[in-house]
């Protein structure tokens, strides 16, 4: 786009923005963050969960046999933290931990059928709200927005990215 194009609704150029038209993103960024995991955040607080134990479901799901040190570094918390939601999870019966046959040491996480049908209840909810958004933008500007996600992430979560989007091809 050339500089000082208007290549967005409001005309704004994009290649030069002001404080105040990224404060407006960061703002739309917190709003619809609230709206992409309010259903999620509904059904896991019947069940007692929280967003750590929908993040630790999602990617098990997404790398079936992924190990704990591989899940710390994908969510990026404390091993005490970890622990504590995985712990929930297996007592649970939605998570199963496999000693690593190579490496005794090693943990390899599994979803349980109960955890599949969680993992399905959030992800679809999840799904719906995202199809919606992407149905009123359009190709181009879902594209767009994959771009800015993913321009947004650090070296290291793009490789974990990339990692997790190969997984789940």
């Amino acid at each position: 786009m050339a500089e000082g194009g208007s290549g967005s609704p409001g005309g704004e150029s994009l290649l030069f923005l002001t404080d105040e038209q990224l404060r407006k993103g960061i703002e739309a960024m917190f709003f619809a963050y609230r709206g992409f995991t309010a259903d999620p955040d509904r059904i896991l607080a019947e069940k007692g969960y929280g967003r750590a134990h929908h993040r630790a479901i999602h990617f098990i799901n997404r790398s079936p046999g992924t190990t704990v040190n591989n899940l710390l570094g994908i969510l990026g918390v404390t091993k005490q933290s970890l622990n504590r939601v995985l712990r929930a999870l297996i007592d649970e019966g939605l998570v199963e931990s496999r000693v690593g046959k190579r490496d005794k040491r090693e943990r390899h996480l599994y979803l349980t059928g109960t955890g599949v049908t969680l993992e399905t209840a959030l992800s679809n909810a999840q799904r719906a709200r995202m199809r919606a958004a992407y149905r009123v933008a359009g190709p181009e500007a879902v594209a767009g927005f994959r771009m800015v996600l993913e321009a947004m992430m650090d070296p290291d979560m793009q490789r974990h990215f990339g990692a997790v989007r190969e997984a789940g091809a």
